[in-house]
């Protein structure tokens, strides 16, 4: 059983500190894990969490690894349990850099809306409207300090080529090479992934989250090449150990390997399931597929980060749209998706 902010040894200078699950029925937000390393003379942060508990871990975890005379705050992704303590970094009392994905700024800015969207889409599945449900979720998250004065985007920095074993990606370098944040984009539209060089640990935060991606702004493609790639990590033994954003688990070697093709292997078996409910028929009406979906989804023993009516709902729309289909422009959330008629454009007159 384990507790918000407790503290995961990984090795003498890396520790993650465990968040804790969503539960909206009880008023209580979820929070990312964070991992803290010491890279030299550098604190290395990777998320700040929301609620002022595990800031307090946090504060322990940084002394734990140090001694340290800089600091690096890294911010993987925008959502609201991944950023709720970004001002720690002014406090640290040392030089500190904190960055955060360009693509998520607008998100982290003003939360509210980025939610809104996300709940209009599934408006029939949603117990408010989308609105005041957004206006709620928001309000859990507290403090919510997204931004430092030490703030920049990664973007500010030039785009890097990193070469880890066979795979290639792009990025960012820190530490002298000693932490890699590597583009992934597959669970929202900013995220990034972190590789601590030295030691051997990937730190996947939320593109680990499941076989599909809830939100609008998820890739599945993305997420699904990320997963692919940083097995093949594992497997070329440059990297040993696992994290992510919210299963409080430390993977390490095979047990990583099995537990990413797992994934992969439900994001199939997922696909595969809403093809076949959507069979032949040409219009599919959102509610009705969405139930349909979250029976699959339980069969099937996927339920990812966080799981409940809302998001499968949001994931079976994605789901919808990775088959192809697309809903009517400007009709209700809940009007029929059907596939584009296939056939040639009129010649021009």
């Amino acid at each position: 059983m384990t507790a918000l902010g407790d503290l995961v040894e990984i090795d003498d200078r890396t520790l993650l500190v465990l968040g804790r699950e969503l539960d909206l029925a009880h008023d209580q937000p979820d929070v990312g894990n964070a991992l803290v390393h010491r890279a030299g003379d550098t604190l290395v942060l990777v998320d700040t969490g929301v609620t002022t508990p595990f800031r307090t871990a946090l504060r322990t975890a940084a002394d734990r690894v140090g001694p340290w005379s800089r600091a690096l705050v890294l911010t993987t992704h925008g959502h609201l349990d991944h950023v709720g303590n970004n001002d720690l970094a002014d406090e640290l009392g040392v030089p500190v850099e904190h960055c955060v994905p360009a693509r998520d700024l607008d998100q982290m800015r003003d939360p509210e809306s980025y939610w809104v969207r996300s709940f209009e889409r599934v408006a029939w599945a949603a117990p408010l409207p989308a609105s005041e449900l957004a206006g709620k979720v928001v309000s859990l998250f507290e403090p919510l300090r997204p931004f430092a004065a030490a703030t920049r985007t990664y973007e500010e920095r030039p785009l890097e080529q990193i070469r880890i074993g066979s795979q290639r990606f792009t990025g960012w370098t820190f530490a002298d090479g000693a932490v890699r944040v590597l583009r992934s984009q597959g669970h929202c539209a900013g995220h990034v992934i972190v590789h601590l060089r030295d030691h051997g640990v990937l730190h996947l935060s939320d593109e680990g989250n499941g076989a599909c991606g809830a939100m609008y702004d998820a890739d599945q493609l993305k997420i699904q090449s990320v997963l692919g790639a940083v097995a093949g990590l594992f497997e070329e033994g440059e990297a040993a150990v696992l994290t992510d954003g919210h299963t409080f688990a430390v993977r390490r070697g095979a047990e990583a390997v099995s537990h990413l093709d797992g994934l992969l292997e439900q994001a199939t078996a997922l696909q595969a399931a809403a093809l076949g409910l959507t069979g032949e028929v040409g219009r599919i009406v959102p509610s009705t597929f969405a139930t349909r979906y979250a029976q699959a989804v339980a069969e099937l023993g996927v339920g990812g980060a966080n799981p409940n009516p809302l998001f499968t709902a949001m994931m079976a729309l994605n789901e919808l749209g990775e088959l192809g289909l697309r809903p009517v422009p400007g009709a209700d959330a809940d009007a029929p998706w059907s596939r584009p008629a296939l056939r040639n454009p009129e010649p021009p007159r």
